[in-house]
């Protein structure tokens, strides 16, 4: 059957240009311009056999004709004046995106879109939460971290064994989660949501085989040396498999420190992501794009994708697009904070939308961004300057966009901005916008979003040449203690590892004494003495703020003699000196970090 459609006016093209979304796939077309003469090749919708359409233009009256060497089957004929509307291209475009058409669905959700208002005022702002996870949170150390916190007025969660015990500690108000991260099944996803950064105070427990007295005074004491054991779990199923646990559990919440790449290519495989073109056809127009692979397409010489077309303002058109297909699970971009687009650009400017919606016909998250002719260069676009947009106009009552909830993405090309307003540097005719990656990002200066408690020693226990009667227990009885600090170290390595920007600290003995001494901050893990828990809650907390502390190592312990310290306010967190530490782990060192309790860092010619 042919379909004859024969517009009298502007306003009587095909109705479905009120009623569908202008956004949004790759149909099986190629296109070849010669001179005044426009060739496509569409695929017939019920044959493998392709129909050639020829355009061309009266050069006396401006008037344009198609010429059809045989007619196409759902193609809607124009008058002069008017291009064709090419139907069986708009139906492919749905099927694409939405499978088979539902009728009774389509009219039920157009008729809620059409009833939805929409309006040019300033969008929402985008909220974000940012809790701090505490694991082994009754513990010496995840105690004190959890007040500090606390009492600073952060979001605080606490991961904790024992219920009855955290609620006793810290009353009804703190957000208890129950777990292990020895067993990763109790790690629920749902667990994490929120969660923004990570103090893992959790150790391995060791006591006196003597035993102990219910608070653990002879361990806690950290003075007086007892003959120890481990208690519970062993060494390499808390420090090594619970950090493994751990890490999995929480990566997607806290971040990547490089970003998450959602395209791109590595070797041979390219991005998950499967791209179709959504052009100005779902409105009546004769637009055209797609999306290829170019294998010598990016900067290196490597593989890229390439978004490229032909855009018209015909018909009343004017857009190109390529979106994603829905994603099968939501990607949860929550630990991050915006977009980063890596391109060639052509001088224009383009669209980026994201959408956290299933629906066809939905409100987009838009901006917009220019681009440098013939330049490889990095867009960066903040989910902060996202806009709400349903048919090129702000929604007003639309919800704060939702980075923990993306379905798909769309980039598009197109004659209109938002509101109205059109795009400065929209020029009809081919385009094209090589891409080598999309991923998300975090803004710098990145601070820690793990930091992790560990021990001084850790490196010690296979050192040559070491004097093992001058050195702490736990390196002396390493291998009687379940090898305690060589699993230490391997937990430290997967932490560094795995990509998530992190700091780690190697305390010395641990006491119960007050805050505020001396302190000496050193790498290569040669030092021994001692430092109270609290000191190390206090310095975790600090590292969690500091720029300086990303990607770092390091020891810290109080100086032995110290001036008196005259400082007694709890919330007291000094600048600690992290800039000066270096970010690589190094085995030996010849100078010290002294701090003294007025937050100044000073670089100290020791010798160990």
């Amino acid at each position: 059957m042919e379909y004859c459609f024969t517009p009298a006016s502007p306003s009587s093209r095909p109705s479905t240009a009120a009623l569908l979304h202008p956004q949004g796939f790759s149909s099986s077309y190629t296109r070849r311009s010669h001179s005044s003469a426009l060739h496509l090749k569409v695929p017939s919708h019920q044959s493998k056999q392709f129909i050639q359409l020829t355009h061309t233009r009266d050069q006396h009256k401006g008037a344009s004709r198609f010429v059809y060497s045989r007619p196409s089957k759902g193609t809607i004929i124009a008058k002069s004046g008017r291009q064709a509307w090419d139907f069986s291209r708009f139906f492919r475009t749905l099927y694409f995106f939405n499978g088979p058409p539902n009728p009774v669905e389509f009219i039920r959700s157009l008729i809620e879109k059409l009833a939805s208002p929409t309006a040019s005022e300033p969008s929402k702002e985008m909220k974000t939460s940012s809790i701090v996870l505490v694991t082994g949170a009754t513990g010496g150390v995840g105690r004190r971290v959890v007040d500090i916190l606390r009492k600073k007025g952060l979001p605080v969660r606490a991961l904790v064994r024992n219920k009855e015990k955290a609620r006793t500690m810290f009353g009804p108000d703190v957000d208890l989660i129950v777990a292990d991260i020895t067993k990763d099944d109790t790690l629920a996803p749902e667990y994490f949501k929120g969660v923004r950064r990570v103090i893992n105070a959790v150790s391995v427990i060791v006591g006196p085989k003597e035993g102990d007295t219910p608070d653990r005074a002879k361990y806690s004491q950290g003075i007086k040396f007892f003959e120890p054991e481990i208690k519970g779990d062993s060494p390499e199923k808390v420090e090594y498999i619970g950090i493994q646990n751990l890490i999995s559990a929480i990566k997607n919440s806290v971040g990547l420190q490089d970003g998450k790449l959602l395209f791109g290519f590595r070797g041979n495989l390219s991005g998950k992501l499967v791209w179709g073109a959504l052009d100005d056809v779902v409105m009546g127009g004769v637009s055209e794009s797609t999306f290829q692979v170019d294998p010598t397409g990016n900067e290196y010489g490597g593989p890229s994708g390439l978004f490229k077309g032909v855009v018209s303002t015909a018909n009343n058109g004017g857009f190109t697009s390529i979106r994603t297909k829905n994603f099968s699970v939501p990607e949860d971009l929550s630990a991050y904070d915006g977009i980063e687009l890596r391109l060639k650009g052509d001088g224009r400017r383009y669209k980026l939308i994201l959408r956290t919606s299933a629906d066809w016909d939905t409100v987009g998250y838009t901006a917009s961004f220019d681009t440098v002719k013939e330049q490889w260069h990095t867009i960066k676009i903040p989910f902060s300057s996202l806009r709400p947009v349903f048919r090129a106009r702000t929604a007003v009552d639309a919800p704060p966009f939702d980075p923990s909830n993306i379905i798909s993405l769309q980039l598009m090309y197109s004659k209109f901005e938002y509101d109205g307003k059109l795009n400065p540097t929209f020029v009809e005719g081919p385009f094209q916008l090589p891409l080598s990656s999309i991923r998300a990002y975090i803004n710098e200066p990145i601070t820690p979003r793990f930091v992790h408690v560990s021990s001084a020693g850790v490196t010690r226990p296979d050192r040559p040449g070491l004097d093992l009667s001058k050195q702490p227990p736990a390196v002396r009885l390493n291998k009687e203690l379940g090898f305690i600090l060589t699993y230490k170290l391997k937990g430290e390595d997967l932490i560094r590892e795995s990509g998530i920007p992190y700091a780690i600290i190697r305390p010395c003995a641990l006491t119960e004494e007050p805050a505020g001494a001396d302190l000496i901050f050193d790498q290569g893990d040669n030092i021994t003495g001692k430092i109270s828990r609290e000191e190390v809650a206090r310095i975790c907390i600090a590292a969690l703020e500091s720029p300086h502390a990303c990607g770092k190592t390091f020891e810290v312990w109080h100086l032995l003699y110290h001036f008196p310290c005259f400082l007694s306010c709890f919330y007291f967190l000094p600048e600690y000196p992290f800039a000066e530490v270096s970010s690589t782990p190094i085995r030996s060192s010849f100078w010290i970090m002294v701090l003294s309790v007025y937050g100044r860092g000073l670089c100290c010619p020791i010798s160990i």
